[in-house]
């Protein structure tokens, strides 16, 4: 018999609520504008959330390669030049 109380593991509703003002705070304006107008569940919030951290990545990914492009251009002192490139490893 385990001497934990009845979900003591698990977040309460305030707390997922005041997790869920936390993430809808990260998202897009825009999105957040909607949001005001119109009442969203938690798991439509999650699925907007996934989905601007995949375009955030997406975007990531092109600024990088773009960067890649332009490193060899750029008159840099190897010092700098190492802090990019190890950036860029990442």
């Amino acid at each position: 018999m385990s001497s934990r109380r009845p979900g003591a593991g698990r977040a309460s509703e305030d707390e997922l609520n005041k997790l869920m003002l936390k993430l809808q705070a990260l998202l897009p304006a825009e999105s957040r504008n909607r949001r005001h107008t119109t009442r969203v569940s938690a798991s439509e919030t999650m699925k907007e959330v996934c989905i601007y951290i995949k375009k955030l990545q997406i975007e990531v990914d092109e600024l990088s390669e773009r960067l890649s492009e332009l490193l060899p251009s750029i008159d840099l002192n190897d010092a700098d030049a190492e802090i990019l490139r190890s950036l860029l490893q990442m």
